[in-house]
Parts: C-alpha cells; structure tokens; sequence
C-alpha cells in the first residue's frame, strides 16, 4: 500500500464556502475560507431566473468598446457609395485619347530607365 509523504502535503481544512446571497456551505480545501460570488443558490442555470452579474464594470467597458466600434464602421450603402466615386475617379483619370495614353506610359517608363541609370 502507497503513503503519502510525510510533510510535503499542504494542509486540509473543512473549508467554509460563503455567497454573496448569503448561503454557507463546507468542502475541502487547502484554506479554512473561500467568498464567492454565485453558488448553486443562486446561479441562473440552477435557479432558471435571470441575473445580471457585472464584475469590475467589466460589461461597461465591453458596451464601450462596442459602441467606439459601431462609430468607426460604415454602412453597406456608404461603402459602396465611396467604391462608386473611386471607380468614377479613376474613369476620370484615364487618358481619354490613344496618343495621351502612350505619353504617360513613356513617362512611366522614362522615369524607370532614368531611376535605373541613377543606381549603377
């Protein structure tokens, strides 16, 4: 038969487990005294009532977060309102002539023949 070790385990209490609603019970544990905030009491899952539990101001922030979020985001209609106008621009932009477009590819192009005799 297996023993324990003598002197390295911690220490067992009948620990004493207190709620926030006010309900006490014991368990085992390594400390004589345990505050929780729901227990079976008064958790909603048990007691099929609903229960709101805001730790910290934790769901405040989060609303926060989200409403900081929502502000920043567009509307469907709004981004395609904006990809409209851009295509509109760069319509606008084209060349309108064939002799327009072949002077700014030899621009382009100019200006890449000209980048490369700079390095060497």
């Amino acid at each position: 038969m297996l023993l324990m070790q003598y002197q390295i385990h911690p220490k067992w209490y009948e620990a004493r487990v207190k709620c926030a609603c006010g309900n006490t019970f014991t368990v085992g544990a390594t400390v004589a005294e345990i505050n929780v905030e729901v227990c079976s009491n008064c958790h909603p899952f048990y007691t099929g009532q609903l229960k709101f539990v805001d730790t910290a101001g934790r769901v405040d922030a989060f609303r926060a977060r989200v409403g900081a979020a929502k502000a920043n985001v567009l509307s469907k209609v709004e981004r395609r309102k904006i990809k409209r106008e851009k295509k509109i621009q760069e319509q606008l932009d084209r060349p309108e002539t064939l002799e327009a477009l072949r002077k700014s590819l030899t621009r382009k192009s100019g200006n890449r023949k000209a980048k490369k005799g700079k390095k060497s």
